[in-house]
């Protein structure tokens, strides 16, 4: 089991990383918003497979391709975590700056590399999508 918190410790989550679906870096618009930088990392796993506690936050957006995505963040620090999309029901994502130990984790995928910034480009290393992967 591996372990994660926000800033201030306040909400933190345990997660089986045997259970990961799989890492992403996200460039799309929202998420450079939601870090104030030129991406997001994620990883995906099934949300049977992680335990939260203390109460965080969620706000709702329409993502570009018309997905309905909640985002988890905490109240307090106002610490970017979670992030849910409506239509990958039973699935989470968990940003993995938040995370105590990430020696085990592996990035993929790039996705959204239509909006990457100069100064932060896409990870040629991974497999690349101009837009959303086919989940």
């Amino acid at each position: 089991m591996q372990k994660g918190h926000c800033l201030c410790g306040d909400v933190q989550y345990e997660f089986d990383e045997t259970q990961v679906g799989f890492g992403l870096h996200c460039h799309c618009k929202d998420c450079q918003r939601v870090t104030g930088s030129g991406k997001a990392t994620v990883i995906m796993f099934p949300l049977d497979a992680v335990s939260i506690s203390g109460e965080y936050k969620t706000f709702a957006s329409l993502g570009f391709e018309g997905s309905h995505v909640s985002r988890g963040f905490c109240p307090t620090c106002g610490s970017q975590m979670f992030t849910f999309v409506d239509e990958l029901p039973g699935q989470i994502f968990i940003k993995a700056g938040g995370m105590e130990d990430t020696s085990w984790l592996a990035v993929e995928t790039t996705c959204w590399t239509s909006t990457a910034r100069d100064w932060l480009p896409a990870d040629s290393g991974t497999a690349c999508f101009e837009m959303n992967p086919g989940l």
